[in-house]
This record gives C-alpha cells, structure tokens and sequence, in this order.
C-alpha cells in the first residue's frame, strides 16, 4: 500500500493540529530537534515539512526562536466536537484516525477540543479524562469521539462512567477501536473500527496454510475488548482447520519479561504467535532474540495494526493493516449521522481488514524452500 513521503506526514499532522485548533493562533510549535526525535527522522526532512507550511501561509519562521502559528483567515468554527483517546501520544493508529476527524471537522464547520497529545509520548491518565469530560460539558460539544481506557483492571468502570457522563449532558459519543465492555457484551453507544474477528482469522489461516500446527496467542492483561475479539478469530480459524487448542494457547504477560518468555517458548509448544497488537510482536521479538531464539527460523511471530515500524523492524512483521483514514472518515460521519437522527439504534461499523505478509511469519523462507525442492 503506497504511503505518502514522512515530510508530508508531518506537514499533514501538523496542518490537521492547526486547522483543528489544537494549536492556537501565535503558538510556538514543537521545534524541529523535538520533531526529530517524534518521528525518528533526519533534520532536512523536518525542515521540508516546516517550508512547505510556511509557503502555505500556515506557518512563520523566526530566526533563533522557531516556528509559530500564523493567524488562519478562514471562519472560526461556532460548533464543537471532542477527541477522547487516551493512546493517542502513544498509539500510532490514533494520530492517523484523529487527523482525519480533525480534517473532516474543519471542512464542516467545527472545531475539535483534544483530548491528548498527538506530538508527545505523553499519555491521557483516567484524572485528566474525567477533567475533559466535564470540559466537554460546559462547553457544550455537539459529540465527542471516545476510544476507552485498556491495560487497567478498572477499565469497564472507568469508561462506562465516562461514556454515561457524556450521554446523560445531552453529547452523542461514537467510541473508536473498541466497545466500553468486554467481549462478547455491547454497549449502547455507536462503535467504529476493525472486524477484529476477521482480522484474527486471516492471520490464523495464513499461519495454518504455511504449515503452522501449534499457534499461541500472546497479549498484555486487561487489554481491549477488541483483543477478546482477534483471539475469537483466531480460535475459529484453527477449530476450523481441526486443530487442537492447548489450555494454555492463550497466554497474558508481558512481552519484555525473561521469565514470561521463557515460560511461553519452553519445550517449544508453540511453532508461532500472534500478538494483539505491533507492539506487543516487537517486543516479544526482541526478546526472542535475547533467549537465542530466530524468528522466523524458530518461531514465526505476527502483529496486528501495521504500525510504521513494522517494517523497519530486523524482521519486517507480518500484521493485520488498519485502514485507519477510512475509520477516521467513517467516525466522523457516523457522528455527523448520530447528530442529525438521534432516535437511531446504536450501530458498530466494522471495516475490513487486509494482511500485510512480511518476513516474521516464515512465508518468504517457506517459498525458497519449496524452490529448492523444485530445482532439485
């Protein structure tokens, strides 16, 4: 899938903070050292991302200050929308979802009141959320894009309470990525995302089809519903194939811990992972890697988001790809719809998922074996 040059990344990103309001008229904006880390990239291509918004008029440069905000001409925006994403400094997909809804929101008419930090490692605490919600009250937001609390035993209360806080003032919430309540519950609110259940699947069903029999699924404690949901799929993959489930073909840890790892892969139960989440496969990868472990020789190990550092990992990840503009477009006018006939049942738009094959699953060493075998 074609992706756009990283220096129209960061102008995008920080055109879309801009025009959605996040940076205010005459703010100073990041500096280009501090861009330099975000995106892990060279200071030439950051200083192209900058020239190319001060041309736009978006921007001004000050010598040995930095770049600020110019004042933007077009209408100031009367109605307002919300962003609550707690993974959104943290989480690639959410800055790419957000952008999008920041872009449609402008175009529409609105302003948009974020709730996290799309240019920081910074994350939203469940204090701060709370805080938000209340912000969003008083100032009479029309809807707020909510994604819930994950990693926390407290994650249902917190993200129920928050949710009803919203809907008893009067705001319409569209949660994005995963459900308030853990699988296979539903709560009443409009949900946007993935079909997890089919993403699982395919990943399952491609491992099977390279020859994989004994297929694990590793993921952190109290993850996302939407986690509950890939491992469904996976298990009806491998039901589906006939093949037997370990007790334990479900494993909650951490990727980064020796003693977990070495637990998972003792006695060589499992020929391959699937992880939640990119993270959670690079992580558990490199310590793979410090067990002696090769991937995919050993073990094959896949992902699931397709997050940029996929492929720029030793071994490039296969993962399921989030269409995540596509989610943000669809949030937005699901919204936009929720807004206009409030008495509408609440709905779950599931997007299709795609599966990016790279070297972590073995495909590539499984085709230059069987070359082998035909040449001889």
């Amino acid at each position: 899938m074609p992706k756009h040059p990283l220096h129209r990344r960061i102008s995008d990103q920080i055109r879309e903070g801009i025009l959605s309001g996040k940076f205010g008229k005459a703010q100073r904006l990041p500096s280009e050292a501090q861009l330099v880390e975000e995106f892990g990239t060279s200071r030439p291509t950051v200083a192209r991302a900058m020239r190319d918004l001060q041309a736009e008029g978006l921007i001004e440069r000050r010598a040995g200050s930095g770049s600020y905000v110019r004042e933007v001409t077009a209408s100031v925006p009367t109605k307002q929308l919300g962003l609550l994403v707690p993974g959104l400094g943290t989480t690639e997909i959410f800055g790419v979802i957000c952008g999008e809804i920041a872009s449609l929101a402008r175009v529409n008419g609105y302003s948009v009141i974020w709730g996290g930090s799309a240019l920081s490692h910074s994350d939203l605490s469940r204090d701060h959320a709370e805080q938000l919600c209340e912000q969003f009250i008083q100032r009479q937001v029309e809807g707020v894009f909510f994604a819930p609390f994950e990693l926390s035993s407290d994650n249902e209360t917190v993200n129920e309470r928050i949710a009803t806080r919203l809907r008893d003032a009067g705001i319409h919430v569209v949660l994005l990525d995963r459900d308030l309540r853990a699988f296979p519950s539903r709560s009443d609110f409009d949900l946007v995302g993935v079909d997890n259940l089919a993403g699982g699947y395919l990943l399952a069903e491609h491992l099977v089809r390279l020859g994989c029999r004994r297929i694990a699924f590793v993921a952190r404690p109290h993850s996302a519903s939407s986690v509950d949901i890939r491992i469904a799929g996976v298990r009806e993959a491998l039901l589906r194939h006939k093949i037997e489930l370990r007790p334990d073909w479900v494993s909650w840890g951490d990727p980064a811990d020796l003693k977990f790892v070495r637990k998972l892969t003792a006695g060589r139960l499992f020929d391959a992972f699937i992880c939640a989440n990119d993270h959670t496969a690079a992580v558990l990868m490199r310590t793979l890697e410090q067990l002696k472990l090769s991937v995919p020789g050993q073990v094959r190990v896949a992902g699931f988001d397709d997050v940029r550092y996929a492929t720029l990992l030793v071994v490039p990840l296969t993962t399921i790809h989030q269409p995540c503009r596509e989610i943000g477009v669809t949030a937005f006018h699901t919204l936009m719809q929720r807004i206009a006939q409030p008495e509408w049942p609440p709905r779950a738009v599931m997007l299709t998922p795609h599966l990016a094959v790279r070297g972590s699953c073995g495909a590539y060493q499984a085709n230059r074996n069987a070359s082998v075998r035909v040449k001889a």
